[in-house]
């Protein structure tokens, strides 16, 4: 292994190491050497202090996202399955390519690329295809080929059905947490079931907290009536205007708890005058500028590959923006329409023109949304028969992924379990160690892991 460098933070042995991995695997295959461009790999490997020189079984990370960075634990408490984890496990916590220190892609690296058909191609290469097999290369080179164990959070679910499609000889075991993606894929059938789901939370929202109707109202109202005048434009501390459809992308978080409480104090803060009342003629004031900023920004990659997580395979029909397509056929998502609705996880071609970060990415999504050829990832023939033990943690009110979308796919999967459970939302994995121990038992208690041991 390429070890960088070993330390300790509290309550856990920490080693971080980096490996090469070639940019395209359409022409390479994971274990061997390679040809082309190469990008690099970074993980970390964490231990329970008192396990450090135990021969533990591998669990594998598989983040969520798409575009999103492994943890990084302030001690094991912080990430609550991590607690849960080490007393069984030692965990591998990889930056998925294009992420953290794995050759991290953002609008740098876009500006960088010549032409849009190049970036377009560039940017295919960080799908769940790659990323997989830059898994199991790294499993056959750095750790002698021992099958481990994965833990798919959210898009983790996803990679884990293609690692099951394409190499499940890797695996041990699988768990995964929210999830389980439809198979086959299809990004409009998604967002017809999230955008009525985003209408329900919408209303959930103000139920609890009415008095924000009128707030919110206020802040739109105020935000609609300066836009398209530049020099009044309301810019958020980072450059981008404030724009109505960019206040609705707050609701991204409503699949999250405690996410009501949180969009209700960002509201709190909203007016700079007096006690702060809704007055659709005060001012936005800083924090809840900056608040809006923190609250709606994301991973560089999270919304450029948005849609196309959803891409398997040769598609009878482009993308297109499936989502705008979605809202475009819902009037409430309008941002004339009050009380405002909110909008969950969904990428607009908005985003690529207002927000900064994204802007060098706009010629690129053009040609993805009117592309119809990606790398095959789910092999249904051999998910049916699969054998690798699968035990699924599906969230029944699950926002983001819809639980019977889950459900049907969970159905067609071999030596598949599924929990299904209301206790939670979509990131239930990081609230304590509840989840984790719950699946890592029924696993247990199954026998499904009598060859990890």
């Amino acid at each position: 292994m390429t070890l960088l460098a070993k330390y300790y933070v509290p309550g856990l042995a920490v080693e971080d190491h980096s490996i090469k991995v070639p940019l395209d695997w359409r022409v390479n295959s994971p274990g061997k050497g390679f040809t082309g461009k190469s990008l690099s790999l970074f993980y970390r490997v964490v231990t329970a202090p008192e396990h450090v020189h135990d021969d533990l079984p591998l669990l594998l990370f598989l983040q969520g996202g798409p575009g999103g960075a492994s943890p990084r634990p302030l001690d094991p408490s912080s990430d609550g399955w991590i607690e849960e984890a080490i007393k069984h496990f030692r965990v591998v916590l990889p930056d998925q390519r294009g992420t953290g220190r794995s050759s991290c892609v953002d609008s740098n690296t876009m500006r960088h690329i010549e032409g849009a058909e190049n970036q377009a191609e560039y940017l295919k290469c960080f799908l769940a295809g790659s990323i997989v097999r830059d898994f199991e290369h790294l499993r056959r080179t750095e750790f002698d080929g021992r099958k481990w164990v994965t833990l798919g959070q959210s898009y983790g679910g996803f990679l884990t059905l293609a690692y099951l499609s394409l190499d499940p000889e890797g695996l041990a075991a699988c768990f995964t947490t929210g999830g389980i993606p439809h198979v086959p894929a299809s990004a409009r059938e998604v967002y017809e079931h999230t955008f009525n789901r985003m209408v329900q939370k919408t209303v959930q929202y103000y139920r609890r907290y009415p008095h924000d109707i009128e707030r919110v109202t206020a802040v739109a109202d105020k935000i609609a009536s300066l836009e398209g005048h530049h020099k009044d434009d309301i810019l958020l501390p980072n450059g981008d205007p404030l724009t109505v459809e960019r206040l609705q992308t707050l609701g991204s978080d409503f699949g999250m708890k405690p996410s009501p409480e949180r969009l209700h104090w960002i509201m709190d803060m909203a007016f700079a005058k007096d006690d702060g009342s809704e007055n659709v003629h005060a001012p936005l004031s800083d924090q809840f500028l900056e608040a809006v900023m923190e609250a709606t920004a994301s991973d560089p990659l999270y919304w450029p590959l948005q849609e196309f997580i959803y891409a398997d395979g040769e598609l009878e029909e482009p993308m297109g923006w499936a989502a705008q397509q979605v809202r475009d056929a819902h009037p409430e998502f309008s941002v004339e329409h009050r009380p405002l609705v909110f909008t969950g996880e969904a990428v607009f071609p908005w985003m690529f023109e207002q927000e900064r970060a994204l802007r060098p990415f706009r010629a690129a999504m053009d040609v993805l949304m009117n592309d119809t050829l990606f790398c095959k990832i789910y092999d249904t023939v051999q998910l049916k028969h699969n054998d690798v033990p699968l035990q699924a943690a599906v969230y029944f009110d699950d926002m983001y992924v819809d639980s019977g979308m889950q459900l049907d796919t969970l159905s067609r999967v071999g030596n598949a379990h599924a929990w299904v459970t209301n206790e939670y939302e979509h990131d239930g994995i990081h609230h304590g160690g509840a989840v984790f121990a719950h699946l890592y038992n029924e696993a247990l208690n199954r026998g499904d892991l009598e060859k990890v041991y």
